[in-house]
């Protein structure tokens, strides 16, 4: 049953929570939502509770000028969390909560519904199945949080909503399906071919160099350890492909540990964590994302906005997003032979490779969009407020 929506009164103060504001998708994606969110209705304000990768994404928040805090909050059971998140929350006069990874939803629902403030939380990522004790029982905390303080949450995949359905038990009406979007205006106005050049040059490749990319936080269940075991059967193909791996992240060392002896050493390289993610997509052949899970990879959606076929694994939301055989391929997750196979194949075929290009750049437009997704917020912060207010 849907709320009528009054004209609102006053501008309304959006308190964001999230754990920290490294280079994470969570993390990115709060600068193009808020730069869309409307600011004649809402007044939004970011808190941190903890430093990771220097937090970079602080500086771009606040590029456009969006107020950013720091709450430090180390562990879940600092029992000094939640009074010093009540009295935050009180001090901002916060309209309503939007929380996103652990301790944020966690720590932030329970701190909001102690205020009696709306809350919404995001879900970036599914569960994984071989998880520590420690880890379910975090899980545990956070899906409880979610249950029972929370009053809607946002999966950012129809595949992780039933995921989290079934894991939490909890009412199919307290999660909805709202897709993540990104700013598509930082790709209308690429020189594609100057980029392919410049990057080329940056990095002392051929001017003909194929260029095969992956944009992640370097994790083990990213999975570039298998495109690793792919590459000499692609590099044997193609002398002039190079694997491009653009992130920083803890699995990095082992990453580099499996190439050491290798041949193909020379043929890989790790451009570290980048802030001009448009314009090396630009200068890419191929997106590749081996990834062994994920909710909703908002990198794909780059991807396509960039023009890029995609090779990617059929895992979580990923085929909401790729359609086999139409913006890219889809292949097992953990594959090397599959991933050999699908990125042989449309290196192969340039005209089917910059048809996908095309429909990806189609289908991003129409379903990944920030703006589309930035309207949904505004119309679900409304209701919520709405009906806390009466």
């Amino acid at each position: 049953m849907s709320t009528t929506i009054n004209a609102p009164k006053r501008k309304y103060n959006i308190s964001y929570l999230i754990d920290g504001l490294g280079m994470g998708g969570a993390e990115r994606l709060l600068v193009p939502t808020l730069k869309n969110l409307d600011q004649e209705i809402f007044t939004p304000r970011v808190c941190a509770f903890q430093v990771r990768q220097g937090n970079p994404i602080a500086d771009q928040l606040r590029a456009i000028d969006i107020p950013v805090d720091f709450l430090p909050i180390p562990y879940l059971r600092d029992l000094t969390a939640i009074p010093r998140l009540y009295a935050y929350l009180k001090k901002t006069r916060a309209d309503l909560v939007h929380t996103q990874l652990e301790f944020a939803d966690t720590l932030g629902n329970f701190a909001a519904k102690l205020l009696r403030l709306p809350s919404v939380t995001t879900l970036h990522t599914m569960l994984a199945s071989d998880r520590s004790f420690k880890s379910r029982l975090h899980e545990f905390t956070e899906l409880s949080a979610l249950r029972y303080f929370c009053d809607q949450v946002i999966s950012v995949s129809e595949e992780a909503r039933q995921f989290h359905l079934n894991e939490s038990k909890t009412s199919p009406d307290h999660v909805r399906v709202i897709y993540n979007g990104i700013d598509l205006s930082a790709y209308a106005n690429l020189d594609f071919q100057r980029e392919r050049l410049a990057l080329r040059n940056a990095f002392s490749l051929p001017p003909d160099a194929i260029l095969l990319t992956t944009v992640a936080v370097l994790r083990e269940p990213k999975g570039i350890q298998f495109m690793l075991e792919a590459l000499p059967e692609i590099f044997s193909a193609h002398p002039n492909a190079y694997y491009l791996i653009v992130g920083d992240g803890a699995y990095r060392p082992e990453l580099e540990k499996r190439l050491a002896n290798s041949p193909i050493k020379e043929k890989v390289i790790f451009a570290g964590q980048r802030s001009d993610i448009p314009q090396i997509l630009a200068a890419s052949d191929l997106f590749i994302l081996p990834t062994l899970t994920e909710a909703l990879p908002t990198v794909l959606a780059e991807a396509m906005a960039a023009r890029l076929p995609i090779v990617a694994s059929r895992v979580g939301g990923v085929p909401e997003m790729l359609a086999d055989g139409v913006n890219g391929r889809l292949v097992a997750p953990g594959s090397p032979v599959e991933l050999t196979k699908a990125c042989l194949s449309l290196l192969a075929n340039p005209e089917e490779m910059k048809s996908m290009g095309l429909d990806g750049f189609r289908i991003v437009n129409e379903k990944f969009d920030v703006r589309g997704q930035v309207n949904q917020l505004k119309k679900l912060y409304l209701e919520l407020i709405t009906r806390h207010e009466k």
